[in-house]
């Protein structure tokens, strides 16, 4: 997939989201009801999908050349957008960690109110009008139903059972978390006209839950709890929604901050990024793909991971370009164990072959593939640090072996490896296109270009994405 320029899509700031209230999403759903034409949607919708750190300009970059999106926006963990595109072609989104239709995005919450008026500020800037929200929720169940969400949901609860809780990326909660409706389960019984059984003239009772997070001045004013009891509570009596914290039928989400109010319906309880065709999980699969999107990889072409592990990072790349051809090298036995019970569960043995090698050993010829792409260790697959930083200048040197000039070489490393690898790299002022020195010291591959650097979040850590070309000047055959 050839990649534009990331940073063309605006990165939003405090004062850019003053002019948001322009256009007002909630609007444009009020004014289009929600008709399916075959093959599409009637209307353009307008989605947000949270990201990874880092992950952002992946995503921006994703939405517009796979959904033809418009109105391509990203903040600090969320991307907004506009498509018209399918649902199942918006729910395939790789660098994406939840999807949501977005029902509301403005301009912060002013400063100037006191937590004896959130109730009024509440009802003003967050909930509205009525129709807007009727309007978003018969878009969302439309969603749904194109997904097949119904029959799921009823599934999950007839079986009962229970997921874990990731604040902002894992699958919906069963049970409530933090900031979420804490302490009003009391309002589903009031009014009891509105929330008995349903007759032949009445509408089915939505029932939800809602999911605050607040940070900034909003968070100081009041917190996550009692700001969604109170979103809770007036979107009861207003739109006459009952609220249920274990098995709702919508959840709300609303995040307040210094730079924004956003106010979303998640379409699917899984989030997009725990992929169905993984079974052993490793390196973060939106990771993984970010870096097989970075390697310029056409059909025909011939990609190598020399240290594959479960396989995580071909399984991506085999699943987005199945037109090409990727080898898989492990020296863990266990590591090629699991990645090839990946590779049949993924159903892409005819694309990916494993062999047990040394990445200081490949056996391969010279300029023989087209990309590399590695997750390289920070150091945990190896008995210390010092071993993996003393192990890095010949894996490297080996991987810009077997690369063919003009290739492209991806790689994933801690912020120490990166700095290593930059050091190794540097280009000497004295040092020919093959790195000898004038004194006879080799230094690896400065054929190798840096093109671009991606820091993206793993977690508890860190890591830098480094992509490098090999310059055809510069050919190092043997």
């Amino acid at each position: 997939m050839k990649r534009r320029n990331p940073f063309r899509f605006r990165k939003h700031t405090a004062r850019h989201n003053l002019l948001l209230r322009e256009t007002r999403v909630e609007d444009l759903m009020a004014e289009h009801p929600p008709v399916r034409e075959s093959g599409g949607l009637s209307v353009p919708l307008r989605y947000y999908c949270t990201a990874g750190k880092g992950m952002e300009q992946f995503l921006a970059e994703e939405v517009h050349l796979k959904l033809s999106a418009s109105d391509v926006h990203y903040v600090s963990g969320k991307v907004f957008f506009t498509t018209s595109a399918d649902i199942q072609k918006v729910v395939g989104l790789k660098s994406a960690e939840r999807l949501f239709l977005l029902l509301k995005r403005e301009a912060p919450l002013s400063d100037t109110w006191s937590a004896g008026q959130a109730a009024r500020v509440v009802q003003e800037r967050i909930i509205g009008e009525h129709q807007a929200w009727s309007s978003a929720l018969q878009w969302w169940q439309n969603l749904r139903q194109a997904l097949g969400e119904v029959e799921a949901d009823q599934n999950t609860i007839r079986r009962g059972q229970k997921r874990k809780w990731f604040e902002g990326e894992g699958p919906l909660p069963l049970a409530p978390p933090p900031g979420v409706l804490e302490g009003e389960r009391h309002l589903a019984g009031a009014p009891a006209s509105e929330e008995g059984e349903v007759t032949s003239t009445q509408k089915p009772v939505v029932t939800f839950r809602v999911c605050c997070r607040c940070s900034g001045t909003v968070a100081r004013k009041l917190g996550s709890q009692d700001l969604g009891r109170l979103i809770g509570t007036a979107i009861s009596r207003q739109l006459r929604w009952k609220v249920e914290l274990r098995e709702p039928k919508v959840e709300v989400n609303v995040h307040l901050t210094d730079d924004h109010c956003v106010i979303g319906m998640p379409i699917l309880r899984l989030p997009l990024a725990q992929r169905c065709y993984i079974r052993t999980t490793g390196l973060r699969s939106t990771v993984a793909w970010a870096m097989a999107s970075l390697a310029d990889i056409k059909p025909g072409s011939l990609v190598l991971d020399p240290m594959c592990g479960v396989g995580t990072v071909l399984l991506e790349a085999g699943k987005e370009y199945q037109g090409s051809f990727f080898l898989g090298m492990d020296i863990d036995p266990s590591q090629l164990e699991k990645a090839s019970e990946n590779i049949r569960f993924a159903e892409l043995s005819n694309s990916i072959e494993l062999l047990q090698s040394s990445v200081t050993a490949i056996p391969s010829p010279s300029c023989s593939v087209e990309a590399v792409v590695c997750d390289v260790p920070f150091g945990r697959k190896f008995s210390s640090r010092v071993e993996a930083a003393a192990l890095l200048p010949a894996a490297v040197k080996e991987m810009g072996r077997v690369l063919r000039p003009g290739g492209t070489l991806v790689l994933l490393l801690s912020p120490q490896l990166s700095i290593l690898l930059d050091s190794i790299l540097s280009p000497s002022p004295t040092a020919d296109c093959l790195g000898n020195q004038p004194g006879g010291d080799p230094r690896p591959l400065p054929s190798l270009q840096l093109s671009a650097t991606y820091r993206v979040g793993l977690g508890a850590t860190d890591g830098l994405i480094h992509k490098y070309r090999k310059m055809p000047q510069c050919d190092t055959r043997t």
